[in-house]
């Protein structure tokens, strides 16, 4: 989901506070915010939230940080910040880089939205080609991430995610797919990873030991050739300390984080198991599961009824169940989950259908515009949310 919610100067005012407070108010465990961008020239959209390096006098850019730190946890229920750099899918116009500015990029390997000519033109359109990241621009983008959690620490949230999903510039490190590099950074699965974990290390030495520091990484399909590398990377972050990691998947080219190219999320199939049919990455939550078990596992995407939470976390798939969406249809969404004596289990449930992909998406066979679809209808809901309106299903 994205709010596009921003103030002037992309920080937080008082509509997604708004947005914010009413989720506080619904009894989730922990709030988990959209991308907060680490940088003001790189944003993955038009009103995207981003931080800067304030200067001590500029005390009206971080009391909107912790008016909105307040908002999220103003019913004591904790909030971790997503922080993202969103590198090579960042469209042009989003943030200060200017419209005919490059986007970064491990590698400078152009987004592949699509086959044919029309999703090359439109790749060119609105992303362009990513420039190769230079060590000093390497050595920028760990400054950023480290300063984006040293300011949210010091407002009053309760920890950051890196997002390192997704497609944005941290999964782009860590995917051979996206980093050629023979350098420090690339080349091998522990090279890929070091950006991460110099971020890690380093937001470390400035936040409280009570901060949480996570991370949300994309699944793999165990039979892929880079299954066996991403099992070594999630080693190396569990050795350095990450609190929790969320799993989730897709990206702008492959939005399967949206449902689209993954099981019909309203599927009968007496084939197929409560949360086999809910959870878009059950497969790869077993495999982190039986391989790290003292790791604590979010599992995002898909999860839309008491039954399908409940299975997942009697069958230990993992520790704690990520819900985007339906929060947004419901805002008060667990208190519909564990009341089992107001709520049935026919009642305590959140299915609707995918939003319509646009036919002229269809036609081009652009992936990331079906994606696009579900993440705008959505922002609108969110938007209604923030008016004060009620939220309608697709």
């Amino acid at each position: 989901m994205a709010e596009g919610l921003a103030d002037r100067g992309y920080l937080p005012g008082p509509r997604i506070s708004r947005v914010y407070s009413r989720w506080a108010k619904g009894d989730w465990g922990a709030l988990l915010t959209g991308n907060i961008q680490v940088d003001v020239r790189h944003l993955g959209g038009y009103g995207d939230l981003a931080t800067r390096d304030y200067q001590a006098e500029e005390y009206q850019s971080l009391n909107a940080w912790e008016l909105y730190a307040e908002a999220c946890q103003e019913h004591g229920t904790p909030a971790i910040a997503q922080i993202c750099h969103p590198g090579r899918q960042s469209p042009r116009g989003a943030g200060e880089r200017g419209f005919l500015g490059q986007t970064i990029a491990p590698s400078a390997i152009p987004l592949h939205i699509g086959d044919g000519l029309a999703a090359s033109i439109v790749r060119s359109i609105i992303f362009g080609c990513p420039k190769a990241m230079s060590q000093s621009d390497i050595d920028r983008v760990v400054a950023q991430f480290v300063n984006c959690a040293r300011v949210l620490a010091q407002c009053g949230f309760s920890g950051i995610e890196l997002h390192a999903a997704h497609g944005y510039l941290l999964s782009q490190f860590l995917s051979p797919r996206s980093n050629t590099r023979q350098d420090d950074y690339g080349g091998s699965a522990e090279r890929r990873a070091r950006i991460v974990l110099d971020i890690i290390q380093q937001i470390r030495n400035v936040v409280p030991a009570t901060f949480c520091v996570g991370i949300k990484l994309n699944s793999a399909d165990h039979n892929a050739s880079d299954f066996e590398d991403t099992m070594t990377q999630i080693q190396l972050f569990s050795d350095i300390g990450v609190d929790f990691l969320e799993i989730s998947g897709g990206s702008y080219e492959d939005p399967t984080m949206m449902g689209r190219g993954v099981r019909d999320e309203s599927s009968n199939a007496k084939d197929q198991s409560t949360v086999a049919r809910e959870a878009f990455f059950l497969d790869f939550a077993i495999q982190i599961r039986k391989r790290f078990p003292n790791l604590i596992l979010l599992l995002t995407g898909g999860f839309r009824t008491r039954e399908g939470i409940e299975a997942a976390l009697k069958a230990g798939v993992c520790d704690l169940v990520g819900i985007g969406r339906p929060a947004v249809l419901r805002p008060d969404f667990p208190r519909l989950i564990m009341d089992d004596k107001a709520y049935s289990n026919r009642e305590a449930r959140a299915v609707f259908s995918k939003v319509p992909v646009p036919f002229f998406a269809r036609l081009l066979q652009i992936k990331v515009l079906g994606g696009g679809a579900e993440t705008e209808y959505f922002r609108g809901q969110i938007h209604r949310i923030a008016d004060g309106l009620p939220t309608y299903a697709p």
